[in-house]
């Protein structure tokens, strides 16, 4: 009789031990679930991912770099295309203000002398207007300094008829009814002495990277032009904005005796070609300015369409189907709850329930 006690004994000890041994596993697979349920993620660790599948953690491995390389880029492009569309609306701002000084200065003849004084005032208060809006800022940048953008374009652009730049083109003006070339040495005195900020130096343009590592330019800058050939010819300084302003000081330097001088004709024409001219050239450096806009707002588009494709696959490797999941772990507390019965319940089991 007690071998047969012995034996019965050794085999319920060892269905306890597998009872508890297949419990412990429910309960490990039943933390693995909560915590999948809870973070939606199949593992903590590539480690963890690849032990529950082999292979995904090299999957995930060479996605999610490309994902999170791909979002960069996304970010820097709309971050640019913001500081683009501010660029653009003060070029607008200052195509109008130029323009209105063209128009009213085309009116001037020996028969309307008073319009130059209407003329002269408009140019001179125009020349404040620019140079503020060249120093116009997105956050702390100066859009028009390039690279440079912590230096402002105009160093004192309220101020702009005590600068050098002016008075030596208005000494160039004053020159007006014994030069017939008054013009053409206004356009040098504007040339030689710049009204930009001498703190700039040769500005380079903004650029961010794009899709496929490629460099796009995304500003333009204040003293020279950017996206399109440099401005030749005698009645250009070589710059679109040089020659706005340029014209703008000139315009303002000019009296109503001077408009009876048989010169002013050949100087009124000359400037307003120059101011035309430069107004028409900065329009195809925007226009350009807004192609790069346009391939910005479309590598941003395609790129985030990517980015969203390979999180879709990404997710195929490192997520769980949140369905099953909640199902699986549903059955797997149901089986852990029917184990720790089975064993509550052979623990009281007395000797007599086998015999």
């Amino acid at each position: 009789m007690s071998g047969s006690i012995s034996g019965i004994t050794g085999g319920t000890y060892g269905l306890m031990q597998q009872l508890i041994a297949e419990a412990s596993g429910t309960s490990a697979k039943l933390d693995q679930l909560t915590t999948q349920s809870t973070t939606g993620y199949v593992a903590g660790t590539y480690a963890g991912l690849d032990n529950a599948t082999p292979g995904s953690a090299a999957g995930a491995l060479s996605i999610a770099p490309q994902i999170a390389g791909i979002n960069s880029t996304v970010t820097n492009l709309n971050a640019v295309a913001g500081q683009m569309q501010v660029q653009q609306s003060t070029i607008t701002a200052i195509s109008q203000i130029a323009s209105s000084v063209l128009s009213q200065f085309q009116t001037v003849n020996a028969a309307t002398p008073q319009g130059a004084l209407t003329s002269a005032s408009m140019a001179r208060q125009a020349l404040s207007q620019i140079g503020n809006l060249l120093n116009t800022q997105d956050g702390a940048a100066y859009v028009f300094s390039g690279q440079n953008s912590g230096v402002p374009p105009i160093s004192n652009p309220n101020s702009m008829t005590s600068t050098l730049f002016y008075t030596s083109i208005q000494t160039a003006v004053q020159n007006l009814t014994s030069n017939p070339n008054a013009a053409a040495a206004a356009i040098s005195a504007g040339k030689l002495n710049t009204p930009f900020n001498s703190a700039l130096g040769t500005l380079q343009p903004p650029q961010v990277l794009g899709a496929g590592a490629s460099l796009i330019t995304t500003g333009l800058v204040a003293n020279a032009n950017t996206l399109i050939p440099a401005s030749i010819g005698s009645t250009t300084t070589g710059s679109y904005m040089n020659d706005i302003m340029t014209s703008l000081a000139a315009i303002g330097s000019v009296t109503t005796a001077q408009t009876g001088s048989a010169n002013f004709a050949g100087f009124a024409a000359s400037m307003v070609k120059t101011l035309s001219g430069a107004i028409n050239t900065m329009a195809s450096d925007a226009g350009a300015l807004g192609n790069n806009q346009a391939l910005i707002s479309t590598q941003a588009t395609t790129l985030q369409q990517t980015a969203t494709a390979l999180t879709t696959q990404l997710a195929g490797y490192d997520q769980v189907n949140m369905t099953s999941t909640l199902a699986n772990l549903s059955s797997t507390q149901t089986q852990l709850q029917a184990s720790y019965q089975l064993i509550a319940a052979m623990k009281t089991m007395s000797l007599t329930q086998y015999i």
